[in-house]
């Protein structure tokens, strides 16, 4: 089982002035400690159900970027960009960059987006559901297309684009792409269609593993290998205790979770370097 990092809240000791450097020793504490990814969210407020909104909150890429430079192997990527924040063209070229600056490292998350507060509060259309889902599987196509060696336009439902130039193209021969969530019906079978990987909302032990069983089933119905298909999960268990999170971690992995991505509380880089040493080399002998 791999490691990764999972950074959601920027209310640190020393306050704003200090992000930056804080941000750069968790990055060298991450790589010294075997974390295979780093990720942020891409929320513009903190997310109400985890701290008041008007906490800090820092932009997902532009984070990226900087982590990228303060980094040599770590994945980078968000959990989950939100479809409706940008325009699937700009998003290409934004992860294409980031792939590019950070020597093929880059990874797209994405998903449908949720959070109704900051699109209003920040004048960003909140389309339905539905369309919101539309969205999302067109920007894939986009950004495939973006990626690829055709430049001519290219026209989806929501969008048209004249010419899908991006030059240059990203250094992966494919980013990465992980869609976040749990759906049953919809996300679940954009993962099963697209992605290289994906991350599981959910509880406990009985429901990953049945949100697995419809991953697989999605898959039988594309013709796509499961086993091809990266899964992972959140967890905030502390690392202090090696074996509570070996033992927790041990029936996950009976299940297929492939990497459990942990969300640091308390000091972040204290926290990452905890999980190098004996948790990393027990969850890698999972």
């Amino acid at each position: 089982m791999k490691i990764g990092l999972h950074i959601v809240t920027w209310d640190w000791p020393g306050g704003t002035p200090s992000i930056g450097s804080t941000l750069a020793a968790i990055g060298d504490a991450a790589e010294h400690a075997g974390v295979t990814d780093i990720s942020a969210m891409d929320h513009w407020f903190q997310m109400d159900a985890l701290a008041p909104a008007t906490e800090p909150m820092m932009e997902g890429y532009t984070t990226l970027g900087f982590l990228a430079a303060h980094t040599e192997t770590i994945r980078l990527g968000l959990l989950v960009t939100g479809v409706t924040y940008r325009y699937p063209g700009l998003l290409a070229k934004t992860v294409a960059t980031l792939d590019v600056l950070s020597g093929g490292r880059g990874q797209l998350g994405i998903g449908a987006a949720w959070y109704q507060r900051e699109h209003e509060g920040l004048g960003v259309p909140f389309p339905p559901t539905a369309e919101r889902f539309e969205r999302l599987e067109e920007t894939l196509h986009v950004c495939f297309r973006m990626w690829s060696d055709d430049d001519g336009p290219f026209t989806t439902k929501h969008f048209t684009l004249a010419e899908t130039i991006c030059n240059p193209h990203p250094i992966s021969s494919r980013i990465p792409v992980m869609i976040g969530g749990s759906g049953e019906r919809k996300t679940l079978r954009l993962v099963a269609k697209y992605a290289d990987s994906c991350n599981l909302f959910a509880s406990g032990l009985a429901e990953v593993a049945h949100k697995l069983d419809v991953l697989r089933g999605h898959c039988d119905a594309e013709e796509r290998d499961y086993d091809t298909i990266t899964k992972t999960m959140l967890s905030r268990s502390d690392p202090a205790d090696v074996d509570a999170v070996v033992d927790e971690m041990r029936d996950f992995a009976k299940l297929g979770i492939d990497k459990v991505i942990f969300v640091p509380s308390g000091d972040p880089v204290a926290y990452t370097r905890s999980l190098g040493g004996e948790v990393a080399a027990r969850l890698e002998d999972l």
